[in-house]
């Protein structure tokens, strides 16, 4: 047991008055973590949306159908606006409509992604805290619904009666456009990482049910620091199929409905395919392990 240290002999005073107490050197504050100073919207951005692609492609095909170039635009769970905001500083006819319930979100976007692309695109982007099924606005040439976000409607009458509304909503010749994945692993549990600027994004697939098709997905990131930003965001959705979709669209009111699939690269039997951006129109394919694809519906 070592010894107990002897008593420090106290100093000398030279006054009556009490020695001052040293006070405790003050700690140095943490410095935050990666993940602590990482912001979820711009992440989500950077990780998951690619607005310049698709309204590239949007462009195309509505011309192609429509022999006109589309000048209204409306984007349903709009989030953080992003594509309403690039769809309208992609031509300076344009506008947008950018419709979602959860209003912080869409204060987000105000902030960091209208107010920046300047007060003439600012002015051309209205933002309406709404459920997407009203249809009191204007009517639009098209309605995007992006990033699986219709998949929140767990049954069939949920999804017409969106799918109806967005009918409504469009003029005469209108078109109704909706990203869509599935495939073998997108009814499994699973866990997929990518790099993306500064972070590794993390998709999780936390469950699948095959009775009701519901899914309990999630997004998470990992940093350089080892720090995470885990499960920044949580989706309680039903995961569509493409019959279904074909068969809701058309009860709905359109007239025709067309599916296009993102090509991939590599050879059959390699163990990673990598997707290209391009998407192709197929009347019959071949299931995979993980596609997307576009549905276009035409009013």
């Amino acid at each position: 047991m070592p010894k107990k240290p002897a008593k420090p002999t106290p100093a000398k005073k030279t006054s009556k008055q009490p020695a001052a107490k040293k006070k405790p050197a003050a700690k140095k504050a943490a410095r935050p973590t990666l993940a602590e100073r990482a912001d979820k919207h711009a992440l989500y951005q950077v990780s998951v949306q690619s607005p310049g692609v698709d309204i590239e492609f949007f462009e195309e095909q509505f011309a192609k159908y429509r022999g006109r170039k589309p000048l209204r635009m409306r984007e349903d769970f709009c989030g953080t606006a992003l594509l309403s905001t690039e769809w309208c500083k992609s031509d300076p006819q344009r506008t947008a409509l950018g419709v979602d319930l959860d209003a912080a979100t869409l204060a987000w976007g105000r902030e960091h992604n209208l107010e920046p692309a300047g007060p003439d695109v600012a002015r051309r982007v209205k933002l309406a805290q709404a459920d997407v099924r009203e249809t009191r606005f204007a009517k639009v040439d098209l309605t995007l619904a992006m990033n699986f976000s219709y998949c929140v409607f767990h049954t069939r009458d949920q999804l017409g009666e969106y799918f109806t509304a967005a009918c409504k909503g469009l003029v005469r010749d209108g078109v109704l456009a909706l990203e869509v994945y599935g495939g073998t692993e997108s009814m499994s549990v699973l866990e997929e990482e990518r790099p993306v600027r500064g972070a590794t994004y993390i998709w999780e697939q936390e469950k699948f049910c095959p009775i009701d098709h519901r899914t309990m997905c999630h997004i998470s990131w990992r940093f350089k620091d080892r720090s995470q930003i885990k499960r920044a965001f949580t989706y309680d959705w039903r995961l569509w199929t493409l019959p279904e979709l074909h068969e809701l669209l058309l009860a709905a009111g359109f007239k025709a409905v067309k599916f296009y699939f993102e090509r991939v690269d590599g050879d059959e039997g390699d163990e990673f395919l990598t997707g290209t951006g391009d998407f192709v129109e197929h009347t019959e394919i071949e299931n995979q392990e993980a596609w997307l694809a576009y549905v276009i519906a035409l009013k």
